[in-house]
């Protein structure tokens, strides 16, 4: 008869069991903190290498980047001792992308080599997908596209056979990665949807759901379709709502969440999800947390944050971003004109192995125009308004749509620089064709921007309605944003209590014009003494510093 234990003897030699099954089960249920505790508490030593791939994918969900590289580490020293090829390459695939997105390229070369050399003989398996996958990116960095494509299909070919509804999705959307760089627009976006829908009706694992949605936001954005982006995001954030709260959103996808957030003016969750970002990302990959700071200091600049802006724009300038051009915008609120061309051209110049991306040349081009226009350069605001516009056309050749950020932006900019010529109906056509772009694509800041110099061309052309209309939107959208320089400014142009009198705006006139304080004095027959009360005056309401800076804002909104 066999003898019975009983009392915490029995409970102390079952517990191991019980916790690692009750581990396996959140792994299975995805309730990947619950996994992470249980298996934690284990101890590494007291797993096998399936608990501890699955602890790697508990650790890395929860957040814990340095912890789920050492549990796959260990995953693939038992696998490869073991014999067991695809799980060993697996692993040492898993390896290579997480060395990949921490930026160190030799440990991450040296584990795709593993991964080869484990899965490269094997039959046929789904877990070749992954090295196909690598084998597409490789060739489209190439520039060898046909081969890419190739691959692609090589991917999606073995993913169908293996039943891999995860990896069939992900061939998609490489797939429409290679088309896109290709400049083939269209059809790269409309596979991306193809992809995207996978993931929208719950066909793939969390994982992949959350992998397809991340990838897909960043080629919407750097495509410039924020539309596309902005659907995508809203029904990946529908998707998080659903899924316990590790299962979200982490790192580089937030970057995209928060950029199409900024963009669409919800700026307190953008900056949320920013710095949700620079926690989930620092410091394992510095340059994506260097994007989150940037947008930062874009939200501080515009809500008048001048020394956080700063700050923002320096810390992701130490981690790797060109801080242009919100840096260069931010020189010019302060009076400082000449240092924000200076800077901003050397941006413009780009890096010696290419171009900037699409959407970042566009906002480059933008603040160009703007800088300009403040230093009284007419035909570098030209040249940048005629880039632009042919940046758009081009991407209206690629896509077969003037909608998107690229058209509206241009539309924008080269409004404003005809209204500086004093070309009222060119001015007003293109800057009603971007305030209607805008608002389409539900960007309130840029639209209540073109407001401001639509509202100066009214006034302009005599229709003062209008301009007042223009206006109160514009400062509406402003108090909303939380951007309230701008408010005040629009405020001062409503002629509302406390803003620029009829004296202020004669003596700013003169001052944007070049003349010296004595010499308003004589013009307006006033003293000294009281040109200086009314400047003090005109900075403080405008919320600025310098002559140079006012004078910027009065050419601009069409006061000089």
């Amino acid at each position: 008869m066999a003898e019975r234990t009983t009392g915490p003897e029995q409970t102390t030699r079952h517990e191991p069991t019980r916790t690692a099954d009750r581990a396996r089960d959140a792994a299975a249920r995805e309730a990947w903190a619950e996994a992470y505790d249980a298996f934690h508490a284990l101890g590494p030593e007291g797993l096998d290498p399936d608990d501890l791939s699955v602890l790697a994918d508990a650790a890395w969900w929860t957040s814990r980047t340095e912890e789920s590289v050492a549990a796959r580490m260990k995953a693939y020293t038992g696998f490869a001792a073991a014999g067991e090829a695809r799980k060993a390459g697996y692993s040492a695939w898993m390896l290579h992308y997480e060395f990949q997105l921490a930026g160190h390229a030799a440990a991450s070369a040296g584990w795709l080599r593993r991964a080869r050399h484990h899965l490269g003989d094997q039959p046929e398996c789904v877990e070749q997908c992954y090295l196909a996958w690598v084998d597409t990116e490789e060739a489209q960095r190439r520039g060898a596209f046909a081969e890419a494509m190739s691959c692609a299909g090589r991917m999606a070919a073995t993913a169908r056979r293996c039943g891999s509804a995860d990896l069939l999705a992900m061939s998609t959307q490489a797939g429409a990665g290679v088309l896109l760089a290709q400049g083939r627009v269209a059809e790269g976006l409309a596979i991306l949807d193809e992809a995207m829908c996978a993931a929208m009706a719950g066909e793939l694992s969390s994982f992949f759901t959350g992998w397809i949605y991340c990838l897909g936001l960043r080629h919407c954005m750097a495509s410039a379709d924020l539309g596309r982006a902005a659907e995508w995001s809203d029904a990946a954030m529908d998707w998080c709502a659903t899924m316990p709260e590790e299962n979200a959103f982490r790192g580089l996808c937030r970057v995209h969440r928060a950029e199409v957030l900024e963009l669409r003016g919800a700026w307190p969750q953008a900056t949320a999800e920013a710095a949700l970002t620079c926690e989930e990302l620092l410091p394992d990959n510095a340059s994506a947390a260097a994007g989150a700071v940037y947008l930062a200091g874009e939200i501080q600049r515009r809500r008048g944050e001048s020394a956080a802006a700063e700050a923002s724009y320096g810390r992701a300038h130490e981690l790797g971003r060109d801080p242009q051009p919100g840096l260069a915008l931010l020189r010019l609120a302060q009076g400082k004109a000449s240092s924000a061309a200076a800077g901003l051209r050397l941006a413009l110049a780009g890096p010696g192995d290419g171009t900037p991306a699409r959407l970042d040349r566009c906002r480059l081009l933008a603040a160009q125009a703007e800088i300009s226009l403040a230093l009284a350069r007419l035909d570098g605001a030209g040249a940048a308004a005629d880039e632009l516009t042919a940046l758009a056309d081009d991407w209206e050749r690629r896509r077969g749509s003037t909608t998107g950020i690229l058209h509206a932006t241009a539309a924008a900019t080269g409004g404003t620089v005809a209204f500086a010529e004093r070309d009222l109906d060119r001015a007003v056509r293109l800057l009603r064709r971007a305030l209607g772009l805008w608002l389409e694509l539900g960007v309130p800041y840029e639209a209540a921007q073109v407001r401001m110099v639509l509202a100066a061309a009214d006034r302009a052309a005599g229709d003062d309605e209008g301009a007042r209309l223009e206006l109160g939107a514009a400062r509406a959208a402003f108090e909303v944003l939380g951007a309230l320089p701008d408010a005040r400014r629009a405020a001062a142009l409503l002629g509302l209590p406390g803003t620029l009198t009829a004296r202020e705006t004669e003596v700013l006139r003169l001052v944007a014009a070049g003349a010296t304080n004595r010499s308003v004095a004589a013009e307006l027959s006033i003293s000294e003494h009281t040109v200086a009360r009314h400047l003090n005056n005109i900075f403080a309401k405008l919320d600025v510093s310098t002559r140079a800076a006012a004078t910027a804002y009065a050419y601009t909104h069409g006061l000089a």
